[in-house]
């Protein structure tokens, strides 16, 4: 009996030894247990978020992106799949689960290790507060007495409402409402139960059982927890077999939530942001309310992205981006083809995908997951490196890397990246604020903000100004400027001869500066501003907000030989637009904390109220009628598919077809679009502001302006209507500009009748360089009282 009693004592000594050490060492660490102060005054890091106007997400930055929800918010489907999961009986239990603890522990003592826990929820939260992860005996005891602490402090449903917003679920996203989002594309209270059942998988591996990267096994943990909830008695068989066979579809990369493409907008927003508030932005819950619209930003990303794609295809296919070796490769493991692929990333929609078999009918590629087939039309732009003859080096073969891109349910079709660039921006006419701006094809491949950064040679979109300015010097639209030769030695140019030419190499001797505006005529460009004087009409163009210094008082002015960014073309011609009145472009409307202060707001000054008149009213009236002859009857007529009569603007191609421009717009709304490289080179001939900028305008002004009714333009006091001869058109002058007897031109003014012209790039020798490119964004004009902006303005 003795030798029974002796080991049974002796294990009661070591358990209760065990037990007073284990409350000795918890009398000790009590009272250096942390404060619950995070905990009672919870302030989550909450993403700085950019929004448009009308409040779809535009982006988000931060390490964390968390979307905080009171528990009373969250669905009941969710809270049974959680607890199911993570802890059954937290409504019952003071922080610890003795029975799951024991559980734990002889699975451990029987497997010589540390592999299993029995963390409930509120310990759980302990640790995602105050501790690491690591498996130590010590951390343990630390999270049981923190789980008691806090269980003596905080209700149930305070705590489980910290656990449902401070937990990790992967892809960045922090908290249940963030992962809904995340992986469904949902708000939180539109899950399913099969959702659900995802969502609460998640905690106890995020990588592993991520529904994006490992849908198996989503799939296999989702049926793990709807078990769960069956035997928890939560849901029924019916509901449970439902969920099972419900398949897990997961969001698409643009969620509706979403504005695709808005992250040159974004990135404007958020140098405000860091700027105001420095580093903590990214953390506090800012958001930021922009000026644009969701429906016009996403039609200048289409147009802008349709309009590149136009101009790549036009100058043929360049071949695959790369070749990798697919000797021994079997085509059936897509593991290895996954990893063949990993070093290429996707642009926008055009997708990277591995050429498994090629020829000129069929082309079998492998897109991460599957295994497409591309034949007939989706076959056109690449076919002459199908071809038989095609260099070897710039083959499609096996082992190619391509891009692709969807073009129906099931159809495809091969492209390639462009190289060349492009931006679009629009503004309100009357205020300035920006409705869309798209800096680059696409931001992940180049950040710098061609709207705001890119100070390029204008070109011929440029001339209206000259055009403004001669009318403040007594010019009408009606006055007649040779269309003749013109020759400048060396000693007049200071540096090399100069004869400056029109595109088509002829000249139509006397005409109207109407109809050389409208047929973009460099002789006559040239010969106003003569006449002027370059430094009059350097002075006048900072009326509309250009810098003086780019654009020297050379004769080269005429042709546009300064720079500009397409901010500042857009802000200068909504003078135009407006009636003369300056406005400032400005991309954020609002600030609002993470309280839901408002801290900044705009309050821009408003054409015909508050905006400052720059130039005469009539004078925007006669050069606005001028622009509308351009669309009508010059070089920019492809506008005319509007179908509106109060659309009006300027091509411009400079040099050597180095860049593209169409500036215009209607009473209400300016768009510049630009075309060229990020490195100043040819376009190719005939790539010309008509041709490369302005489909891309009108592709978007066809959205922007859809619902807008057209807007007659007011005739302004102080014009004097004349009647040329051999025409049907009235032409206005200023009132104080017209002589007492007409002069005799009035009575034999030339009318041409000519086909619409096609734009011509600007021969200006000695030309004015561009700018140098800066290298980082520009900083963002800071809040001063309540009116603040971005870019080059």
């Amino acid at each position: 009996m003795r030798w029974v009693l002796y080991p049974l004592a002796f294990i009661v000594v070591l358990i209760v030894i065990g037990l007073a050490t284990l409350v000795a060492a918890a009398t000790l660490a009590w009272p250096n247990l942390p404060s619950l102060e995070t905990l009672t005054d919870y302030r989550p890091r909450i993403p700085l978020r950019v929004y448009t106007a009308d409040g779809y997400l535009l982006g988000e930055f931060g390490e964390e992106r968390r979307s905080v929800v009171r528990i009373g918010d969250v669905p009941p489907v969710l809270k049974q799949a959680i607890l199911a999961a993570e802890d059954e009986r937290f409504y019952e239990h003071p922080g610890i689960d003795p029975i799951g603890i024991a559980r734990a522990a002889l699975a451990n003592l029987s497997s010589g290790g540390r592999g299993q826990g029995a963390s409930t929820i509120t310990m759980q939260v302990a640790r995602n507060f105050f501790l690491t992860r690591e498996k130590t005996y010590n951390r343990k005891l630390y999270e049981i007495l923190l789980a008691l602490k806090i269980e003596q402090n905080l209700s149930k449903d305070q705590i489980l409402e910290l656990y449902l917003n401070q937990i990790y679920l992967g892809q960045r996203a922090y908290g249940f409402s963030m992962a809904a989002r995340t992986y469904f594309g949902k708000p939180l209270e539109q899950i399913t139960l099969a959702d659900a059942a995802v969502l609460a998988g998640l905690p106890k591996a995020p990588s592993a059982y991520n529904p994006i990267v490992n849908p198996g096994r989503a799939a296999a943990r989702k049926q793990y927890v709807l078990r769960r909830m069956l035997e928890a008695g939560f849901i029924d068989e019916t509901a449970y077999r439902a969920a099972v066979d419900a398949p897990v579809l997961t969001a698409s990369p643009q969620r509706d939530d979403v504005v695709a493409k808005g992250d040159y907008v974004a990135e404007m927003a958020r140098q405000i942001a860091v700027e105001q508030f420095g580093e903590e932005a990214y953390q506090l819950g800012i958001r930021i309310i922009t000026t644009v619209t969701r429906a016009d930003q996403l039609a200048a990303r289409r147009a802008l992205q349709d309009g590149v794609l136009a101009y790549d295809r036009r100058h043929g296919y360049r071949g695959p981006e790369g070749f990798v070796d697919l000797t021994g490769v079997d085509p059936t493991k897509t593991e290895h083809l996954d990893d063949l692929l990993a070093d290429t990333d996707d642009v926008g929609d055009l997708l990277a995908a591995l050429v498994l078999h090629a020829s000129p009918k069929e082309v079998k590629v492998y897109r991460r997951g599957e295994t497409l087939t591309i034949k007939g039309s989706g076959l056109r732009f690449a076919a002459p490196m199908l071809a038989a003859n095609a260099p070897q080096a710039r083959r499609i073969r096996p082992g190619a890397i391509v891009r692709i891109r969807q073009t129906g349910e099931r159809e495809w079709e091969i492209l390639q990246v462009p190289e060349v660039q492009a931006a679009l921006v629009s503004i309100d006419a009357h205020t300035g604020a920006v409705r869309a701006l798209v800096g680059g094809f696409d931001f992940d491949r180049n950040k710098f903000n061609h709207v705001t950064q890119a100070l390029r040679q204008p070109g011929s979109s440029f001339k209206p100004f000259i055009y403004s300015a001669a009318l403040e010097r007594g010019y009408a639209p009606s006055s007649l400027v040779e269309d003749e030769p013109l020759h400048f030695p060396a000693g007049i140019t200071g540096s090399q001869e100069w004869t400056p030419r029109n595109y088509d190499g002829k000249f139509d001797g006397l005409m109207t500066l109407r109809d050389a505006l409208a047929r973009s005529k460099n002789m006559v460009s040239i010969r106003l501003l003569q006449s002027i004087t370059p430094q009059y009409a350097q002075d006048y163009v900072t009326r509309f907000g250009f810098d003086a210094e780019r654009h020297p008082p050379f004769l080269t002015m005429a042709l546009g030989a300064g720079s500009a960014t397409p901010w500042q073309m857009a802000s200068a011609y909504a003078v135009f637009a407006n009636g003369g009145y300056r406005v400032e472009p400005y991309v954020v409307s609002q600030i609002i904390d993470g309280e839901g202060k408002v801290v900044a707001q705009v309050d821009p000054p408003v054409a015909g109220q508050s905006a400052p008149r720059v130039i005469d009213p009539r004078n925007a009236w006669l050069v606005d009628s001028m622009l509308q002859d351009v669309v009508q009857r010059g070089t920019a007529t492809r506008a005319r598919t509007l179908k509106r009569n109060d659309v009006a603007g300027k091509t411009g191609t400079t040099n050597e077809y180095v860049d593209a421009w169409f500036c215009g717009y209607n009473p209400d709304l300016v768009a510049v679009a630009w075309v060229g490289h990020g490195k100043a080179r040819n376009l190719g001939r005939g790539e010309t502001g008509a041709s490369a900028a302005l489909p891309i305008w009108v592709d978007y002004m066809r959205t922007a302006l859809k619902d807008l009714p057209e807007e007659p333009r007011v005739r302004p006091d102080g014009l004097l209507e004349i009647h040329l001869a051999d025409s049907t058109r009235a032409e206005f002058i200023y009132r104080e500009n017209m002589p007492p007897e007409p002069p005799p031109e009035y009575s034999s003014l030339p009318v041409f009748d000519f086909a619409p012209a096609t734009e011509a790039p600007d021969e200006a020798l000695p030309p004015v360089p561009p700018a140098p490119l800066p290298s980082a964004p520009p900083a963002p004009a800071p809040v001063i009282e309540r009116s603040f902006g971005a870019g080059n303005s």
